[in-house]
């Protein structure tokens, strides 16, 4: 297959920037795009910045808004918060060449909104585990190596997801190759869904998830992702500590409990000591991600018999904390647990 330069990073936030300042780095043509006018402006500037504890360094890529991209995209890295896939495939829309594709490089199920709009044909699934923030305009903080996966929806292997494959070697050196790439997906959800949770207290990813009087709560949030991914017909893959396994119905607790201690080990070596979805809340005073990545968990729950309160109550403190009714905080992680 032909090279898949130049490779559009549609975000170029803690995921897209990150990914794309390596792209570069590796000698892969790359043009960020972004809607943040403060960012774009300093990475013309200035170039974009890495720092942290994985690498410290700068690259120059053309930064452009997405008014201003042209017709004729072929590869994209789409790296845009869950929330903002819609806005951003009406862009997309309008460059995406006939022959053009699109990686979801994002959290959540995005395959299945990027699908029905540019067809699954053109839609590469992707999932990563990294931690990163944008700390600055123009600078990204990647505060650990994590697990990076991508497929076909289809599970088939052809010469577009191996040249894919390749370049995001470029990035983490082992990225996988997968041919059950939704598996991954659903794992991160659940993951996902314990990280938002960890979200509404005052104290650490990783002190949260240590806390013994919180784990039901994390526990039981697991248990209706993953009770959804096997009615589903989804079989949950593993990741930087977290087992699926640990997390069936039938699993016993102390199982769970491993692979939380596993997840406390991963985050403590992390040089991000909070979620993003934390500061959203915490210190940008912004909505989060929760309504398009964790409320569809319970959604297709819904869809397949599959209660799923815990997760339901906690897209409603999200809500209430993103709204005022409600302060960030221990107390706001003792509501969830009230429901366990």
């Amino acid at each position: 297959m032909r090279s898949l330069d130049p490779i559009y990073v549609w975000g170029a936030g803690a995921m897209g920037g990150s990914i794309g300042a390596w792209l570069i780095r590796a000698g892969h043509g790359a043009v960020f795009v972004d809607s943040d006018e403060a960012h774009v402006e300093a990475i013309r500037r200035d170039g974009l910045h890495i720092t942290g504890p994985v690498a410290d360094f700068t690259v120059r890529a053309p930064c452009l808004h997405p008014a201003e991209v042209e017709r004729g995209v072929e590869t994209v890295l789409l790296c845009v918060k869950a929330h903002h896939t819609e806005t951003a495939l009406d862009d997309l829309e309008q460059v995406l060449d006939p022959q053009g594709f699109i990686v979801s490089v994002q959290n959540g199920l995005n395959e299945r909104v990027i699908a029905d709009r540019v067809g699954s044909e053109r839609t590469v699934g992707c999932f990563v585990n990294f931690g990163a923030d944008v700390i600055g305009p123009g600078v990204v903080m990647r505060g650990n190596r994590g697990a990076c996966v991508v497929g076909e929806l289809d599970g088939t292997s052809g010469p577009r997801i191996h040249a894919i494959h390749a370049i995001l070697r470029e990035f983490e050196p082992n990225a996988v190759l997968t041919d059950n790439i939704w598996g991954y997906l659903w794992g991160k959800l659940a993951y996902g869904s314990m990280l938002f949770a960890t979200a509404l207290a005052e104290a650490s990813i990783a002190d949260v998830l240590d806390s013994q009087q919180y784990r039901p709560s994390l526990i039981g949030l697991a248990r209706e992702a993953m009770s959804v991914a096997t009615a589903d017909d989804v079989r949950a893959e593993a990741f930087d500590g977290f087992d699926p396994a640990a997390f069936a119905r039938d699993a016993a607790d102390s199982d769970a409990h491993a692979s939380l201690d596993a997840l406390t080990d991963f985050n403590r070596g992390s040089g991000k000591t909070h979620s993003g979805v934390w500061r959203d809340l915490a210190i940008r005073k912004r909505r989060t991600e929760v309504d398009a990545q964790i409320a569809p968990i319970a959604r297709r729950g819904e869809e397949l018999g599959v209660p799923t309160p815990l997760t339901s109550r906690l897209v409603e403190l999200i809500h209430d904390v993103e709204e005022g009714r409600r302060a960030q905080g221990w107390e706001a992680l003792d509501a969830l647990s009230a429901s366990v």
